[in-house]
């Protein structure tokens, strides 16, 4: 018979417990349970954060095939501004068509005029809006032109025109940032 050393002892029953006895190193439970309510808050703010991220980094300009944009060294970031597309078939503001290059190049006055129809629409538009809004901005007249570099400057020059007729004068163009293989693809605009 062994020699045992005084202090309590507990019974059989609470020997092996976790809290009494020596117990609670054995098996431990596999399973863990999951708080939805910390994930579902925490997947809402990831969402939250792409959302305002896409948004503020977000493509400015719809790239289609039928425009190439020229290259350019010396570029500035493009902003969020109406969009003058000038493929080498026809010139549209924001989705809209309005003129056909083809006609374009053979009329000899200088102006667009559905095009200035277009661009004064959005203006009041925008004046509208934030007057009834009650805000401090004031009408910039910003335009961003995206020109093929293979339309003809008659029609690019028409096209400026009409932009500055209907109140449009801080024209920008769309190129692509030239300067190796770190700027790539990048769009950018360029200030006559």
């Amino acid at each position: 018979m062994g020699i045992k050393i005084p202090g309590k002892r507990y019974g059989k029953r609470l020997e092996h417990s976790k809290v009494f006895g020596h117990g609670g190193h054995g098996k431990k439970n596999g399973n863990a349970d999951l708080l939805i309510t910390p994930l579902v808050d925490m997947f809402v703010i990831i969402v939250l954060f792409l959302i305002a991220n896409f948004s503020a980094t977000g493509e400015v300009l719809m790239m289609t095939k039928d425009i190439v944009l020229p290259e350019a060294v010396n570029v500035k970031e493009v902003e969020m501004h109406p969009v003058v597309m000038v493929s080498n078939d026809q010139v549209s503001v924001s989705g809209t068509i309005v003129g056909r290059v083809e006609d374009l190049t053979k009329d000899e006055y200088l102006n667009i005029p559905a095009l200035e129809e277009k661009l004064r629409d959005m203006k009041k538009q925008f004046e509208d809006l934030h007057s009834m809004a009650g805000g401090g901005e004031t009408f910039k007249g910003d335009v961003n032109i995206q020109a093929n570099k293979d339309v003809q400057f008659k029609v690019i020059k028409r096209v400026m025109f009409s932009c500055a007729t209907a109140g449009y004068s801080n024209i920008n163009f769309a190129v692509i940032q030239a300067g190796g293989a770190a700027a790539g693809e990048k769009t950018a605009a360029v200030t006559p």
